[in-house]
């Protein structure tokens, strides 16, 4: 038994579901999983998606900057790599480097529309192909037998055919589908669909597969991940852009104004400390989602904009705490 199914039993003893923490470029980072494993962990995390062609192919020195986005501590266990390519020889050769490094699992990114990843066959282009998403999948159970191998996807490219498009998958027995309940030309302009996760969910019981369903789109609570489980069935909820600014999501707790500036502070010092080939521009996104929904928020945030280190984050965070006491 993989611990995906491990853990499917443990929550339908309690009629919930696996809620678990999506892949986000620039987001998901070692620093920002960190910061959620202390205040609200998920099921499972996920780490940012990782060239594998990159780790096999790539000089040392661009090696070592893709080797820390699979950077995680033993408090984010479990904890599943998530991995591009459209090479079955170098997906194969990087799972077995994921089951080397120590992770719980395997996931295959075949849903991300980023052009560039796009151009190179993989990500949602993987939609297009799917003898190669096959190969590719089988590939990674190969290099790392001991790992479960899972999919992220999407309900199609530029029209639905999420029934042919995960029929087609089920026969390779992931462990876990992830739906991304929107198709590669909807990107996120539209609501997403969670009444074709029920649907997804009905033709994995018709089949008989043993992989889970979950899925992913547009949820901005704990609560609403529990409403999408009952409304679908699936086995499993990925959030996305409802944890930005929120660490606390996992956890259901609502944080005052107060402790997510502090939070914000702490965050941009682990960042600074732990992320050494990103620049600190990234941690702007977080500022922007960190730094709303109250009195002032707007020229605060326009302050830290302009911060290029944590030292001059906290000054001007402090500064703000002690003038609005």
């Amino acid at each position: 038994m993989d611990f995906w199914q491990k853990l499917k039993k443990d929550k339908d003893k309690d009629k919930k579901p696996i809620v678990v923490l999506a892949p986000m470029a620039d987001v998901t980072d070692s620093a920002f999983r960190k910061i959620i494993a202390k205040y609200g962990k998920p099921d499972v995390f996920w780490t940012e998606f990782v060239s594998a062609d990159g780790l096999v192919l790539a000089p040392e020195e661009g090696k070592k900057k893709l080797l820390e986005g699979l950077k995680f501590s033993k408090k984010e266990h479990p904890i599943v790599a998530q991995l591009f390519s459209s090479k079955p020889e170098n997906m194969k050769k990087s799972a077995k480097l994921v089951q080397d490094l120590g992770f719980d699992g395997i996931d295959i990114n075949m849903g991300c529309p980023d052009r560039s990843i796009e151009k190179q066959g993989c990500g949602a282009a993987m939609i297009k192909n799917p003898d190669l998403a096959k190969e590719i999948i089988l590939s990674a159970k190969d290099g790392a037998p001991n790992l479960p191998v899972s999919v992220k996807i999407r309900l199609g490219y530029n029209q639905d055919n999420m029934e042919d498009w995960l029929k087609f998958l089920l026969k390779t027995n992931p462990s876990v589908i992830t739906i991304h309940a929107r198709t590669r030309k909807e990107m996120s302009k539209v609501p997403a669909k969670w009444h074709r996760i029920k649907t997804a969910v009905q033709i994995r019981d018709e089949l008989k597969s043993n992989t889970l369903i979950f899925g992913n789109g547009d949820v901005t609570s704990l609560q609403m991940a529990y409403d999408k489980f009952k409304e679908t069935n699936c086995d499993g909820v990925m959030i996305g852009r409802g944890i930005f600014g929120n660490p606390w999501f996992f956890s259901g707790y609502t944080p005052t104004i107060k402790e997510k500036l502090i939070v914000a502070v702490e965050h941009a010092k682990l960042f600074e400390k732990e992320i050494e080939y990103k620049n600190f521009a990234v941690m702007k996104k977080h500022f922007k989602a960190y730094i709303e929904g109250f009195d002032g928020a707007k020229e605060l945030r326009h302050k830290l904009m302009d911060t290029n280190s944590a030292e001059e984050v906290s000054e001007i965070i402090n500064l703000w705490l002690k003038e609005h006491k």
